[in-house]
């Protein structure tokens, strides 16, 4: 279906939207890729119920996530790209796509003021805002099966070697330790970027130097130091015999079968596992601790997430507009949130969050910092590249510091080809 899907994205993204064969109604084009919009389908209930309240179609064209970011650049140069377009942020890193080239201003609506300012700052850029934003700040976990844990009489790890001991011993009772899955290319990354804690720990304005190439990236040995930590797990049997065929989309059922402890995840994996395995009862049985890769004990906090803009070449941009303006309404809000199970949280302080009292006393012993892919330039734009390198590393054709070399060579590459100053020679 996604190929079917993309064929259409290539065949059928038009700056003009034009209308559609039903009747001669007006069609709004939505460029996303996959995992650019909810699984549960939430937003093209909210189209369909907009269709039916304004006469004006939605027409959903998505691609995979690994070609989706090329794609819309060629689109977008092109003048080929779809009314709305679905995109990561935050838009003002130099490595982003720049959005703020491509879109119409949104500054002036009435929501605007209503996002989070965290959320809102990742859609803007000199003070001026493209585009909309939902989710709640992303933070991932070690998700665990509280009962496996409780049985092995195990407690949650602190540390590296912890967290070693802890698979062994779950790995020696018949139970996979970790659910692991390669095959979308961004699920292997997490350990190496959403631990910028420890970055910062060795130095505050470690991220500002980074972006200045006053700190050359391969001096953070943290990067290494989890790279090789992560062959090591993979070597010792912690992620299984399939983790380089596993795909992401099967990390439910996995959990709920109890033939995996453990997976990376955020809370909302929770409600997701309980949507589709009721039986199981994820929101009890499920726990989390702080990724310790690395002997990391920040919780890496993503301030950022996907966001809508509305394509500046557009033909009915102030349709595009009208929209937004309806997502954007509190009860729609709502049902974005309860439509989400993977999400307890959106970017809109006038919604209460799904968070349990258990939830955000948790959230709240913990120390925080920005990820790295938000904050630091020419990570993000390489995030799938550095998810190939790993499985290459994984097979064996690449060592840790293969991984991190090639990263850096990447980085500097992409940042020479902008022409960024701080790599001026």
């Amino acid at each position: 279906m996604a190929a079917a899907m993309t064929v259409g994205l290539l065949a059928g993204c038009s700056s003009g939207g034009e209308s559609g064969s039903d009747s001669g109604k007006l069609t709004l084009t939505f460029g996303s890729h996959q995992s650019g919009l909810p699984k549960s389908g939430i937003v093209q209930d909210l189209a369909k119920e907009y269709e039916e309240e304004t006469g004006v179609k939605v027409d959903f064209q998505i691609s995979p996530d690994a070609q989706w970011r090329d794609l819309i650049k060629v689109k977008l140069d092109s003048g080929e790209a779809p009314d709305i377009i679905c995109v990561d942020t935050p838009i003002g890193l130099a490595s982003s796509i720049h959005m703020d080239q491509y879109s119409v201003e949104l500054t002036d609506n009435e929501w605007v003021k209503r996002m989070d300012e965290s959320a809102r700052s990742a859609v803007s850029v000199d003070g001026k805002t493209y585009g909309i934003t939902f989710p709640g700040a992303k933070m991932y976990f070690y998700m665990y099966n509280k009962d496996i844990f409780e049985d092995l009489k195990l407690e949650t790890p602190k540390n590296y070697s912890e967290f070693k001991d802890v698979c062994e011993k779950i790995k020696a009772s018949g139970v996979t330790p970790v659910y692991e899955c390669t095959t979308n290319g961004w699920h292997q990354v997490l350990p190496l970027f959403e631990t910028g804690g420890l970055w910062l720990n060795d130095d505050p304005q470690g991220y500002d130097k980074l972006n200045a190439n006053e700190t050359p990236l391969e001096s953070i040995s943290h990067l290494e130091t989890i790279i090789g930590q992560l062959q090591e797990c993979a070597k010792a049997g912690y992620f299984g015999d399939d983790y380089l065929s596993n795909s992401w989309e099967n990390a439910k059922e996995a959990i709920a079968s109890g033939k995996y402890a453990m997976t990376v995840a955020e809370l909302g994996f929770r409600g997701e596992v309980d949507a589709d395995y009721p039986d199981f009862g994820a929101m009890e049985k499920l726990g989390a601790f702080v990724m310790p890769w690395g002997d990391n004990q920040t919780i890496g906090v993503n301030p950022a997430s996907n966001a809508y803009f509305i394509n500046k070449d557009s033909k009915h941009a102030e349709e595009a507009e009208k929209f937004f303006e309806f997502l954007a309404k509190p009860e729609n809000l709502k049902k974005r949130l309860e439509g989400q199970p993977e999400i307890n949280a959106v970017c809109w302080p006038e919604m209460e969050t799904k968070y349990t009292e258990e939830d955000q006393a948790f959230l709240d012993s913990y120390e925080k910092a920005n990820v790295v892919q938000t904050s630091v330039n020419y990570i993000d734009s390489q995030w799938m590249d550095v998810g190939k390198d790993l499985e290459a590393m994984y097979t064996g054709a690449m060592t840790p510091k293969d991984v991190v070399d090639t990263v850096v060579k990447r980085r500097n590459e992409q940042a020479e080809l902008q022409k960024d100053p701080g790599w001026a020679k």
